[in-house]
């Protein structure tokens, strides 16, 4: 049998007794959700300041998926496997006790620490004592020390049954989903929102993802294999949202009436105004970013101060006293580094001096040039996806773009950039035909161009260039490609 112990995270524990009735309620329906997953014949009990879980098999692939799940379930502090066996003496406990500590506490500290109920012929100090003298003589590299050792060896001793905890394992700690309410975590790929959802899943909040796609189905393509990683990862007990707005005709929008320096922050409070609406739709009443103090410029006191005042929906900002290293650090920790690091970052709305000390007075008035019926036909149109379905994955297609350093002597260059890019830092190709169209009117003036000649897209990151290639692929034009010098 697999037997392990759970402990609750203390912020649970301190709670009064009706709270934290419901949260352990809470986090048995989610441990039997998760684990009957791994194994149909997993029992889950319930003893108001610890949980059990018990397995009837010996397979040593089904221990480890247990391991692995109970390690991300919101909730847990820490969980022991457990090993239970009957004994018949104090001797028998100590015999049962070495055979699996000894290899632990060789070169090691360690103390014993028992926990009897029932009537025994010895009290607990004294199983103490003599386990521990036991073990002190027959592993020669151990010591024994009972304050702060390497290892502790707890026991629990229930009338004529003895529970041994065979191996200890961090939890993920926090509060039970959906403990908390609901939220929607504006995520893009990156290692900030990733981290931010965790954060949000980690406080029993159950998060929703909401995605605003600036460069194509590419880029949503990575978005989703974050978003559901992070949701099967440390969420699979509900189900989630998937929220989708197709964002390029905002952006389109921006770079062509807005100020270059409020360019930014504008971006972000037409995103957060959508956000709000979306959330509202959903019965959402709050929204979270990965923003963190002064980590670009839109990110200042200032201008966080100018995005917030665009809506009334509450907005959560985990991370806004971290430094990048920190977010990255965790990143690595909860799996989502990898898939942070290919996801290409988004280099289209890109002011040559953004403002970092935005005035809300100036940025509304820039704002009465926006139509902002194009914001509100986005948010109409917004795609909300089940992330479970088959149909969420069945979207999540690989593309293959040819990418040349150098070009065949017929090829054409589209140099993609914005317009304030291009006059600052004209594109010349020796030899080649260079054409100036932004990636924000590519689709509408791509098949205007002479379909007979091959293309090839440029961008100063090569980023753009190749969501943007997909774009047209997708729309059936098979003569472009992506130029990386």
């Amino acid at each position: 049998m697999i037997e392990f112990l759970i402990k609750l995270h203390p912020e649970i524990a301190i709670k009064s007794k009706s709270v934290r009735k419901r949260q352990t309620l809470l986090l048995e329906r989610n441990l039997k959700t998760i684990l009957l997953q791994v194994d149909p014949g997993v029992e889950v009990s319930n003893n108001f300041d610890h949980l059990t879980v018990r397995c009837h098999s010996d397979d040593e692939q089904i221990k480890h998926q247990l391991i692995d799940r109970l390690g991300c379930i919101p909730g847990i502090v820490n969980f022991a496997q457990m090993q239970s066996s009957s004994f018949s003496s104090l001797h028998d406990i100590f015999q049962q006790v070495l055979q699996v500590y000894a290899s632990q506490l060789e070169h090691k500290s360690f103390s014993v620490r028992v926990r009897r109920t029932g009537k025994h012929d010895f009290s607990s100090i004294e199983a103490e004592r003599y386990i521990g003298g036991g073990l002190n003589q027959h592993v020669a590299t151990a010591r024994v020390q009972l304050k702060k050792p390497d290892i502790v060896v707890s026991l629990e001793i229930k009338q004529d049954l003895l529970i041994m905890v065979r191996q200890m394992h961090p939890g993920m700690g926090g509060f039970p989903l959906p403990s908390q309410s609901d939220v929607l975590s504006l995520i893009s790929g990156g290692y900030d929102s990733a981290v931010a959802s965790y954060l949000m899943i980690r406080k029993g909040l159950r998060t929703h993802y909401l995605f605003f796609n600036l460069g194509g189905s590419a880029h949503e393509a990575g978005v989703r294999e974050m978003a559901f990683y992070i949701w099967q990862r440390y969420s699979l007990s509900h189900k989630v949202k998937f929220v989708s707005v197709n964002f390029a005709p905002v952006v389109e929008q921006i770079l062509e009436h807005i100020d270059s320096g409020l360019m930014g922050v504008v971006l972000k409070r037409m995103m957060m105004r959508a956000g709000s609406q979306i959330a509202e739709r959903l019965g959402i009443k709050a929204l979270v970013t990965g923003e963190s103090i002064g980590q670009v410029s839109s990110q200042t006191i200032a201008n966080l101060n100018v995005i917030d005042r665009v809506t009334d929906t509450l907005i959560l900002r985990p991370l806004i006293y971290q430094d990048k290293q920190e977010i990255i650090d965790l990143a690595r920790k909860i799996g989502t580094e990898d898939i942070a690091k290919s996801m290409p970052e988004y280099c289209g709305v890109i002011s040559k001096k953004p403002t970092v000390n935005a005035v809300l007075s100036e940025v509304e008035q820039t704002e009465q040039q926006f139509d902002f019926s194009v914001l509100q036909q986005v948010v109409d149109d917004a795609r909300v996806l089940d992330i479970r379905t088959v149909d969420y994955q069945a979207e999540q297609q690989a593309h293959v773009v040819t990418e040349l350093a150098q070009l065949p002597a017929d090829a054409v260059v589209l140099d993609i950039r914005a317009p304030e890019e291009t006059d600052d830092k004209p594109l010349i190709v020796a030899g080649h035909q260079v054409i100036e169209m932004p990636f924000f009117r590519l689709a509408s003036q791509f098949a205007s161009l002479d379909q007979s000649q091959q293309y090839y897209c440029y961008c100063e990151r090569g980023v753009m260039s190749r969501l943007q290639a997909i774009v047209l692929q997708d729309q059936g034009f098979t003569n472009v490609a992506v130029y990386r010098p």
